[in-house]
């Protein structure tokens, strides 16, 4: 059975990206680059994978799952509709269709839930979820891994990991952590 990994750059105090979406404080070069990529090939845009020269092939995951607000990231200024052309994409949301040029992308309103219980019945690698916090909120039951790049800076306020509405307490165990000379520090769990 396929697992569902949510892998995800975080602050220390818990945020994935600024209140407005923002998240150029992440460090985006450094000692921890490398050794990150190389276990988690393929979780970069191939565009920018590729003009990095960083190879896409032989990555955990086959498919990669995002609310609006995270696949948005890319329009308009960048100008991306397909930002993950050698994974299958899914973009969960209710109020907006794909852009031009995105028909690689499936968009769906559909019950998160039931759509990554579906995707792990297939066959295939594993599924990475990107972002964004509400749709990690909706999935938390369905998540078997987190990969967390803690960076070290603090945002104040934001959009944080999960984003629940509910007092919902989850036991995880660690299974790995490795702290860079960057202050980045690579922790993963699974579910316990």
């Amino acid at each position: 059975m396929r697992t569902l990994t949510y892998y995800v750059a975080v602050s220390l105090d818990g945020y994935i990206a600024g209140p407005s979406g923002e998240f150029d404080s992440f460090l985006a070069e450094g000692d921890h680059m490398g050794p990150i990529w190389s276990r988690y090939r393929g979780t970069a845009p191939t565009a920018l994978a590729d003009a990095a020269g960083l190879d896409v092939a032989d990555g955990p995951f086959d498919t990669v799952l995002m609310g609006w607000n995270t696949y948005a990231v890319g329009l308009p200024e960048h100008h991306i509709p397909n930002p993950y052309t050698h994974l299958r994409q899914i973009v969960f949301t209710r109020d907006h269709a794909g852009p031009a040029g995105s028909d690689q992308v499936e968009f769906t309103a559909a019950d998160p839930v039931e759509t990554v219980r579906a995707l792990k019945r297939e066959a295939g690698m594993g599924i990475w979820l990107c972002g964004g916090g509400r749709l990690a909120a909706a999935l938390a039951d369905e998540i078997d891994h987190l990969a967390l790049k803690i960076n070290p800076v603090t945002f104040g306020v934001g959009i944080p990991l999960f984003a629940a509405r509910d007092f919902a307490p989850r036991a995880w165990e660690c299974t790995g952590t490795q702290t860079f000379d960057s202050g980045v520090t690579l922790a993963e769990y699974r579910r316990r």
